[in-house]
């Protein structure tokens, strides 16, 4: 049975947050790659994809069987390419609930049944967490200290 796994984001930035969900999942699966999409729908981004792709290797390297990608297209193709049958979504809240449920009805159906997702729960005290929220508090000059990794926190300081 393959037990590779798939981790869509943007990590622009990386949170404490996502790092919870790829340790935990590292620990479920045999491997997992970690896969920064790029989603021509968002804002411009804080981090350029060379900066993500580095800040997010960087904030995994304790974990061994993890490896850190990018992909531009579904997911689900990625996935099938590299022998995964499954991709991890992260769950804060109802509303994340029901756009992952959508994601999961298309990649289910467009891979031909052969992706499934699987749903780990936020750590509550990440509830509220989200890269847009990092960037809102980055634009006030708020300290992001407590909500990143701290080799993000550092790049980040170093930019300004």
């Amino acid at each position: 049975m393959k037990r590779n796994a798939v981790y869509p984001g943007s990590f622009d930035p990386i949170t404490i947050g996502h790092v919870d969900i790829i340790e935990r999942a590292s620990k479920l699966f045999e491997h997992v790659y970690v896969v920064i999409s790029v989603n021509a729908s968002k804002t411009t981004p804080l981090l350029s994809l060379d900066e993500r792709l580095d800040l997010v290797k960087k904030s995994l390297i304790h974990l061994p069987n993890v490896s850190v990608d990018v992909h531009q297209g579904f997911v689900y193709e990625y996935a099938l390419a590299h022998d995964c049958d499954s991709i991890i979504r992260g769950l804060r809240t109802i509303t994340d609930y029901q756009s992952e449920n959508q994601l999961f009805y298309f990649n289910y159906q467009l891979s031909n049944k052969k992706i499934d997702t699987v749903a780990l729960f936020a750590d509550p005290n990440h509830i509220f967490l989200s890269s847009s929220s990092v960037k809102e508090i980055l634009a006030f000059g708020g300290d992001i200290t407590p909500y990143v990794p701290k080799v993000v926190l550092d790049y980040v300081k170093e930019k300004k």
